[in-house]
């Protein structure tokens, strides 16, 4: 962390936001270490919240030229893929157009050799089945999805999980990753969808074990 401020976000004709990398930092208050009663019996969680007399919250957004600022995510919320660091939040306000898709959680999972894959979790509305087609196309249409945030894993789920305070959840979703039922993905980066099978999922763990990324993968999914 620089503790400097970040540059103001730079959007293209699309909308889309142009200087990720430069524009999205953690919101913090350089008067607020005062006002935070703290977490209780959680030094570290304290610690982390306080840093350099600063209070950071955790949240990620950009902002505009005018001074809006746009969520982006929680600072775990990060996702890097061949190098290119985004945030999970423009993603998923992309992927909540589709009209069959009544909540999404994007998250990272491991690649077997470098950073992350990217992975969706969906809800579906009542009525709808996943199109893997017709997914594939509404995503392929969004002008400000970036060429790496089309996600190369998804997971269809009858209920997104949520915190007690009714917050989705993703620590049991990136804990599964693709370990788990009805979960779709692209063989190459450009394929289409298809049903991830068992054969499959057990040769991306290997291949993560040949690579030293086992421990990436979280036991128990």
């Amino acid at each position: 962390e620089t503790l400097e401020e970040c540059r103001r976000a730079r959007f293209g004709e699309t909308g889309r936001l142009c200087n990720a990398q430069e524009a999205i930092g953690e919101i913090v208050r350089r008067d607020g270490v005062s006002s935070f009663e703290g977490y209780y019996k959680n030094d570290a969680a304290n610690a982390a919240r306080t840093r350099n007399g600063w209070f950071w919250s955790g949240d990620l957004a950009y902002r505009d030229v005018d001074g809006v600022f746009y969520f982006a995510g929680r600072n775990a919320d990060w996702i890097r893929v061949d190098g290119e660091n985004f945030a999970a939040a423009p993603v998923e306000r992309i992927i909540g157009r589709h009209p069959d898709v009544a909540g999404v959680a994007v998250y990272g999972v491991p690649d077997p050799v470098t950073g992350d894959q990217v992975m969706a979790a969906l809800e579906l509305r009542d009525g709808s089945a996943f199109d893997p087609g017709s997914f594939d196309a509404f995503l392929r249409a969004q002008p400000d999805l970036g060429t790496k945030w089309s996600p190369r894993f998804v997971r269809v789920v009858p209920a997104l999980p949520v915190t007690t305070t009714d917050k989705v959840d993703k620590q049991p979703l990136r804990k599964a990753a693709w370990r788990a039922g009805d979960v779709w993905w692209r063989p190459e980066r450009d394929a289409p969808y298809e049903p991830l099978t068992g054969d499959a999922s057990a040769a991306l763990v290997r291949a993560l074990d040949e690579n030293g990324r086992g421990a990436l993968l979280p036991a128990g999914g």
